[in-house]
């Protein structure tokens, strides 16, 4: 049986499994390996270290479908609707634009339960702390090597995670990259920013009218969010939960200081827009450094084919958009170009 490995755990990759179980002429040996600890990427959900019912997304926090993609992309809507994994945003979410016709969602167990979804309906077998570190052609097949384990081979080898990770990597994947290619890589870019997760005690109030709000007078925080509110799920057992995502420009100017240090900074700025907020039990502060794509790689939407035989293609939204319907885009696009091969 061949064996196809995604590199990366988050929508396109999860998404690519899922399609490639269910379209593929033969049977097909599924990894996926993920270099963070759980599935999701930048759509992570994160637990209360004292009650794993108290999640915070920290990544994507509702999805925007518009009429375009709620027509080519309805299957995959009404699927993750149908299973309960999407449901309607109805919560107040003070600053959001609203264009005619669009459609928003929200993920009532953590949005990172959309990638769990298709992550089990692809049978994949999914390691997570796997970072690949090298990527060499051995008699007509991929030697992927990991950063703390004995290399694998694989016939078909699918990377979805951020250009620059893609670039970093070692081996004869260096060469195999054209001059064109790695010139057209090296102009995808992505701001960066911080999130920060706090867990609260059960029948903690936090006494404002909306559910999310952006913010647009402050340096430092451009989204607040009462993440159990925002999903409409308030219930006396479950602590709130919140997540505060920073500026890009605050971001980027404290990207290489440590996630203590900048947690202190946004609790500062915190205190100033919501001075009353009780003191949470738990806290989670992430550094996202690849958050959007600023840039996405032109010339090659959806995908970008590095070698056929064996066959070797990456894609994400580094080759679209930063949302879900980019992600969709280019799940479909690597599927596309791998038919000829499966």
């Amino acid at each position: 049986m061949e064996r196809v490995l995604i590199v990366g755990a988050g929508l396109t990759g999860s998404l690519c499994a899922a399609l490639l179980r269910k379209e593929a002429s033969r049977p097909l040996h599924l990894s996926v390996w993920e270099q963070a600890g759980d599935s999701g990427g930048r759509m992570t959900t994160a637990h209360s270290p004292h009650d794993r019912r108290c999640t915070v997304d920290l990544g994507a926090q509702y999805i925007t479908c518009t009429p375009y993609y709620a027509k080519i992309h309805q299957s995959f809507y009404d699927e993750l609707l149908a299973h309960g994994i999407l449901k309607p945003l109805t919560s107040p979410i003070e600053g959001m634009v609203l264009k005619d016709g669009d459609s928003n969602f929200v993920a009532p167990q953590g949005v990172s339960s959309i990638i769990k979804h298709y992550l089990q309906e692809s049978g994949a077998e999914v390691y997570f702390r796997h970072c690949v570190t090298q990527i060499n052609l051995r008699n007509d097949k991929w030697e992927v090597s990991w950063e703390a384990g004995s290399p694998e081979q694989f016939d078909f080898v699918f990377l979805t995670m951020p250009v620059p990770q893609i670039l970093q990597l070692q081996g004869d994947i260096k060469n195999l990259i054209s001059e064109c290619q790695r010139q057209e890589l090296e102009l995808v870019s992505y701001s960066s920013r911080y999130a920060l997760g706090l867990f609260y005690e059960p029948g903690s109030k936090i006494d404002v009218p909306w559910a999310g709000q952006y913010i647009t007078s402050n340096p430092c925080i451009r989204f607040i969010s009462i993440d159990n509110k925002k999903r409409n799920i308030e219930l006396p057992d479950i602590g709130p939960s919140l997540v505060i995502h920073t500026t890009v420009p605050f971001g980027m100017k404290y990207l290489e200081h440590s996630t203590e240090d900048v947690q202190e900074l946004i609790f500062r700025q915190l205190e100033n827009i919501l001075p009353d907020l009780p003191k949470p039990v738990g806290t989670i502060c992430q550094k996202w450094r690849y958050s959007q794509v600023t840039k996405a790689a032109a010339n090659c939407p959806g995908q970008m084919t590095l070698h056929q035989k064996p066959f070797l293609v990456c894609g994400g939204d580094g080759f679209t958009q930063s949302n879900f319907d980019g992600c969709i885009t280019s799940a479909l696009c690597v599927l596309e170009a791998l038919k000829n091969h499966v």
